[in-house]
């Protein structure tokens, strides 16, 4: 964080704590991009009534289950004293990631086969680039400081950023072909399949490994 920055939290009592504390800033993170994932969830689901698209309305039920695990982990870690308690909140999410990755991978195979695609407007794909830029970023930010802490719900944040910025992934790239290329080439259908299809295994991964894991945690 560039030091001019932290002169300028630093005056404010939680600008201290966001800096000093890196678990109150993982979780400060997670709220906002709550938020976000609100906005563009909603924001996708506007896309799917314009459109009639069931690959929008999907991606916003996505969004929306992403942004209930989110605060439920953030109000969740509020009350978890015992580790154990943090485990089970970890478990629970990693049970819906395991939920969304099925229904995500049908949804892709479904609507990539079935259902005519069209040109999106400019800021539509701006929009799309944009959020899946952020959410990249932040999971990759969130997969680097989850690292330095053993801790059960930071991970289980982290997880969830990765799970966001995979399905983000899919998206920007179906609208990118559908805006900027043929999409329907064999090439470009193949590419979706297998594009979704790894963002799914990730997903399911991510889940199963939530579910088994024996991680400890550990307050910092």
């Amino acid at each position: 964080m560039p030091k001019w920055i932290k002169n300028f939290l630093y005056r404010f009592k939680l600008g201290v704590r966001f800096v000093d504390d890196t678990r109150f800033r993982i979780l400060a993170t997670a709220s906002a991009s709550f938020a976000i994932n609100v906005i563009y969830a909603f924001y996708n689901g506007v896309l799917g009534i314009i459109d009639n698209s069931w690959w929008y309305v999907t991606f916003c039920v996505y969004y929306l289950v992403l942004s209930v695990m989110r605060i439920y982990v953030i109000t969740g870690e509020r009350k978890a004293d015992e580790f154990v308690q943090e485990r089970r909140i970890m478990r629970v999410v990693g049970a819906l990631l395991i939920v969304l990755s099925t229904a995500m991978a049908g949804s892709v195979i479904l609507c990539t086969v079935l259902e005519p695609v069209s040109a999106k407007h400019e800021i539509v794909m701006i929009t799309i680039a944009l959020y899946t830029t952020i959410k990249v970023t932040l999971a990759i930010m969130n997969a680097v400081k989850a690292r330095k802490f053993n801790s059960p719900i930071l991970t289980t944040i982290r997880n969830i950023s990765c799970a966001d910025a995979a399905a983000s992934v899919v998206s920007l790239q179906r609208s990118m072909f559908v805006s900027f290329g043929d999409a329907g080439t064999t090439d470009v259908f193949i590419m979706n399949i297998a594009t979704g299809t790894a963002a799914f295994l990730f997903i399911l991964v991510l889940g199963i490994f939530m579910i088994v894991s024996k991680q400890k945690g550990k307050r910092n």
